[in-house]
């Protein structure tokens, strides 16, 4: 989790194919909780690689522009009963920067057990090298990290075979969540929630201790000085100080003394003391069992309050943070004031823990009472229940800073000691704070009493529920309040569809007087829809209309939602108003009144005409009000009837002979287009599946990986549904439903082959369609193909590679990669490649570092050609990670300006064939001048450069300079990059330049030693071809210390290659027409052999 719940206050070898446009493109693999690994780039799935005895089971992969879900048919079963944490499956949130630093020492699960289970825990510890971080009380769970070699042992031990092969979880285990990652989400706001009255009664938390669940608190503050009194690091960052500044500031709105502003900016809860659970690191991230291992600790020091101004996305099972926060609320009677999250002003965006039943969730509104824009809303996701339950000041919040912490630096401090920021995360601690001032007034009181009078005397803001609860907290009259509702809100459900019979639905708010008196209250029901238009009269009632509330009692009410009244279908929300002498109680409720959904009963066949012994079949809602949702089915579903809103749905799934191998028999039958508008039958039948037969004429080439895949693209979201196999050996496929002609569908298949250790085969076809493939046969001879001699660069000595291909059909999909196999440098692979159906190919080049604690290894450089094109028959050459290195500045790499900002995005590390790529650099400077006077100067390369500018014409200097260890590089050590030219405001490419130094070096970037040679040296850029004024290139064999100029004939330069071992050195400068001045040297820009 991570704290951010903030913002800033307001033939032969043949010609080499056109290179398409590049840019560097961030690669990584990721786990799964199976032990398979998955290969993300730019957040989308392109490779899978199955652990050792995994490689038969079949794949599902989809994505839908938020996830992307990777599946082994053996874990879905785990997944639909709720007992495996689908977030382990999700490659797109497993590579997240977040998540790469929490899980960089391996995968980090949750383990939750039935009971002692001694036996179940003994063998997850027994797990390779696996480590018990947190036990966690809460839960009856342990907080697990197992390094990657290790994962596949660890599934086996949580997990058993079924009798058909499908997991369930191992005797004792429970449930096994991934620890996931968490982010944290007053002059005037204090005033505005009734603060001062509070405290002019005498109310300022005194004796009440509120745990501040975040990044740290800074004791030392003058606001805060003498309010913590303890504190904990259960964080992965060394100390106990809050380095990134969310946590006082949280701090010091809860309890803050104002000393520093002589009392200004006084907390809400000045007396109150504070309890500091440092679990955030200094990032603002955490894990889930830091979080949770810091509340328990909290709940044994003695918290009354604890105060979470942090959150994760929320999903409709129910997370370990969640649970905890329930257990507490329930048995120790702690209240939970927890962030919405900043994810708005969407639906149903509320994050977990703040999803929680127990939690008192906190939206936010700005100092008139608006909503901000940035504030989560509801529905609560899964069940549609009423998330936040209040709101509070949230924007432009000024308190304490924690010197030169992360915030402070970002923002600035004004004034001196204080930040102002906005984010739920300010708004959270006002209600912690006032719930502390309620407490201290009420010491008995519990979780239960103190959210029920919040929530009960809050202000309507005039929006709906779901994105107020009840409204904004008023803790004036909280403390006058001595009547409130038992339910903080009401959830009527779902009223199915169709209207014409339906039934009133009823809900019981029962009252209690928490007073010595009796009190009569009159109450009024009222609603409006997702639009804010008043819900039609009668549909919401309350009676008895009027009730006496007895002292020290409960008395009952009836509250009615009549879904049968003439009124559009959709949510609708609204509050109980119960008044009465100086009482005023808002209770929220919520409505559906379902749109029109139909009954869709599926089928499945197998090839004998009789029901399918195994199959696997997933419901994808494309449009309407199901969009995005999804159904998975097999055959130990309770039922294949599916109730589902009119619109658009996807359907597709495999019926196998074995669950764990689908070369016994499987058959893919897919209808990707689903209209729902009236009851129906979806059968799925193999015996309509044709043969799916895809190979190479080349006998001794064995199958390595088989994928299909299709999508449907609606609105701006594309849809995509999947299969990984290892092979299509007895694979058949069927489309099922009505042509789709409106150009939305596409489909891929592809398949890879290996012969020997150097040479694969990568073959993908499909493209645009109308129908799916029902069978699919190709036979592909070499003659087809085009041949890539790829040569693997040994920049130093002792290193092995990667090396992978990506097939992608232009404009359409892309296929997975294959190869990963770690390759011998220096080395050639053949490649031989599909050029039908405008296959266009990707081709990446790992060279592999040292091996991380959890097992993976350190990628060092990265070198690719992205969607070149490669024609039948032809033989290319492409070379990686060889010298000489420098920037390119074609397709996306470059120096551009729009309006008054520069940005550079340039790799200067670019190899000799120009690959776009990099390395690991042991250092890097940049500075940009304007007109001689500097601007800014940074320890950045120029990857990703960007800084405001004047409008004014200028004369400017961006200068960059980049080394690389031995251990990384022997050649291009350093780079160093200058380019002075003219600009004013406007947008525009900048008018810049660079060359490109074309020894004939080999893999190894060698020449012989002493030999005469004749360098191409090509200038691209601005000052190419008539626009150059003069060119000048200079070489030094001493490392820089002395330079000798190079002649220059027909685009060659003359030099000699370096002695033995020895590099040389080359610097050339270039003039355009217009006077732009551009520098490049490359120190050991090739070696002597």
């Amino acid at each position: 989790m991570t704290t951010g719940a903030w913002t800033p206050a307001t033939a032969g070898d043949s010609a080499l194919p056109a290179p398409a446009a590049q840019r560097q493109q961030r690669t990584h693999q990721v786990q799964l909780i199976t032990g398979d690994t998955v290969e993300v780039t730019d957040g989308r799935v392109t490779g899978f690689d199955p652990a050792p005895g995994r490689e038969n089971i079949p794949v599902h992969v989809e994505s839908d522009g938020k996830r992307s879900l990777v599946v082994p048919l053996d874990a879905q079963r785990l997944i639909s009963e709720g007992k495996l944490d689908e977030r382990l499956f999700d490659a797109a949130g497993l590579d997240t920067a977040a998540a790469r630093r929490a899980y960089k020492d391996g995968l980090r699960v949750i383990v939750g057990y039935k009971g002692a289970a001694s036996t179940a825990r003994a063998e997850v510890r027994d797990a390779g090298s696996t480590k018990v971080r947190h036990a966690l009380k809460a839960l009856n769970a342990e907080a697990l990290t197992t390094p990657s070699a290790d994962v596949p042992t660890l599934w086996k031990s949580l997990t058993q075979a079924d009798n058909d092969v499908m997991r369930t979880t191992a005797q004792g285990v429970d449930h096994v969540w991934l620890d996931g990652t968490v982010k944290a989400q007053l002059d005037v706001s204090v005033p505005q929630i009734g603060a001062p009255a509070a405290w002019q009664a005498g109310f300022d938390g005194k004796g009440v201790k509120v745990a501040v669940v975040d990044t740290g608190v800074d004791a030392d503050h003058p606001d805060l000085a003498g309010k913590v009194v303890a504190g904990k690091n259960f964080s992965t960052s060394p100390d106990n100080e809050d380095h990134q500044g969310h946590g006082t500031h949280v701090a010091s709105t809860i309890a803050g003394s104002g000393a520093k502003s002589g009392g200004k900016y006084k907390g809400v809860a000045p007396g109150a003391s504070i309890i500091e659970a440092k679990v955030l690191d200094d990032t603002g991230s955490g894990g889930e069992s830091e979080i949770i291992a810091g509340i328990d600790w909290a709940v044994e020091q003695g918290a009354d309050i604890v105060n979470m101004s942090l959150g994760g996305p929320d999903t409709p099972d129910a997370d370990p943070l969640e649970e905890t926060v329930d257990h507490y609320s329930g048995t120790s009677g702690v209240l939970f004031a927890i962030a919405a999250g900043n994810e708005g002003p969407g639906a149903s965006t509320v994050g977990s823990p703040g999803s929680a039943d127990g939690a008192l969730t906190v939206g936010a509104v700005d100092s008139d009472d608006k909503m901000a824009g940035f504030s989560s809303r509801g529905p609560r996701v899964g069940d549609g229940a009423i998330k936040p339950d209040v709101t509070a000041p949230g924007v432009d919040i000024t308190a304490a800073s924690s010197p030169g912490s992360a915030i402070a630096q970002e923002v600035g401090e004004n004034p001196e000691g204080y930040v102002t920021i906005s984010g739920t995360s300010m708004a959270t601690p006002h209600v912690a704070g006032s719930a502390a001032l309620l407490k201290q007034q009420h010491p008995e009181w519990k979780a239960a009493e103190l959210k029920g009078v919040l929530t009960g005397s809050t202000k309507d803001t005039g929006v709906p529920a779901f994105d107020q609860g009840s409204g904004r907290i008023q803790v004036d009259h909280a403390i006058r309040t001595g009547v409130y509702a038992e339910q903080t809100s009401l959830n009527f459900g779902t009223a199915a569809w169709p209207h014409d019979d339906d039934k009133p639905l009823t809900r019981t708010l029962a009252y209690r007087n928490t007073g010595t008196a009796d009190v009569a209250l009159d109450l009024a029901a009222s609603g409006t829809d997702a639009d804010g238009k008043a819900a039609p009269e009668g549909m919401f009632t309350v009676s008895p209309a009027e009730v006496t509330v007895p002292a020290g009692k409960t008395a009952e009410v009836t509250v009615a939602a009549d879904t049968k009244v003439e009124a559009a279908d959709g949510q609708y929300t609204g509050a109980v108003v119960a008044t009465g002498t100086d009482q005023n109680v808002r209770t929220a409720f919520a409505v559906e009144r379902e749109v029109a959904s139909y009954k869709v009963e599926l089928s499945h066949l197998g090839r004998d005409g009789k029901s399918a012994a195994h199959f696997q079949t997933y419901v994808k809602g494309l449009t309407g009000e199901a969009a995005g949702s999804e159904f998975a089915l097999d055959e130990n579903s309770d039922s294949t009837v599916l109730r589902l809103p009119v619109g658009e749905y996807s359907v597709q799934g495999v019926i196998l002979a074995d669950r764990a191998d689908s070369t016994k028999g499987t058959d893919w039958i897919a209808q990707p287009k689903l209209v729902v508008d009236k009851d129906q039958k979806v059968t799925l039948d193999a015996r309509t599946a044709k043969p799916v037969d895809i190979t190479v004429t080349e006998r001794r080439a064995k199958a390595q990986q088989a994928y299909m895949i299709y999508a449907v693209k609606k609105g701006y979201t594309n849809y995509q549904f999947g299969w990984r196999l290892t092979s299509y050996k007895n694979l058949r496929a069927a489309h099922l439903g009505p042509e789709i002609t409106d150009g939305s569908l596409q489909q891929l298949w592809e398949a890879d082959f290996h012969k020997g250790a150097d040479t694969q085969y990568s073959l993908v076809y499909g493209g645009p369609a109308e129908r799916l493939d029902t069978g699919f046969t190709r036979h592909e001879k070499r003659r087809n193909l085009a041949e890539v001699k790829a040569g693997i660069g040994e920049a130093t000595p002792g290193k092995d590679a990667y090396l992978s291909t990506i097939g992608t059909l232009k404009g359409s999909l892309m296929g997975f990669a294959s190869g990963r196999m770690p390759l011998d440098a220096p080395s050639t692979q053949h490649l031989y490649l599909s050029t039908a159906d405008n296959a266009q190919w990707s081709i990446a080049m790992e060279q592999l570092g040292d091996t991380l604690p959890n097992g993976w290894r350190v990628t060092d450089a990265t070198y690719r050609v992205s969607q070149a094109v490669y024609r039948p028959g032809n033989t290319y050459t492409e070379n990686f990670n060889t010298g000489v290195v420098g920037p390119v500045l074609a397709g996306y790499s470059g120096l551009t300006r729009s309006t008054n900002t520069l940005y550079a995005f340039l790799d200067v590390l670019s190899d000799g064939q120009g690959h776009a790529g990099g390395s690991t650099l042991t250092s890097a400077h940049t500075t940009l001048s304007r007109d001689g006077e500097k601007l800014t100067e940074n320890d950045d390369d120029l990857s990703v450069f960007s800084f405001p500018v004047p409008a004014e014409d200028g004369t400017y200097t961006l200068s960059s300079s980049v080394t690389r260890a031995p251990n990384i590089a022997l050649v291009g050590t350093r780079v160093d990059t200058s380019w002075t030219f003219h600009s004013k405001d406007g947008d525009k490419a900048l008018p810049a330049s660079t060359v490109h130094f074309r020894p004939d070096v080999d893999l190894q970037s060698r020449i012989k030693a002493g030999r005469k040679i004749s360098m191409p040296v090509e200038v691209e850029g601005a000052a190419a071809g008539e626009n150059l004024k003069s060119l000048a290139v200079e070489a030094s064999y001493d490392s820089g210390a002395t330079w000798q100029k190079l002649s220059l004939k027909h685009g060659r330069a003359s030099l000699r290659a370096p002695a033995v071992d020895k590099g040389v050195a080359l610097r050339a400068e270039v003039v355009d027409q217009q006077g732009n001045i551009s520098k490049l040297a490359v120190y050991d820009a090739f070696l002597g052999r």
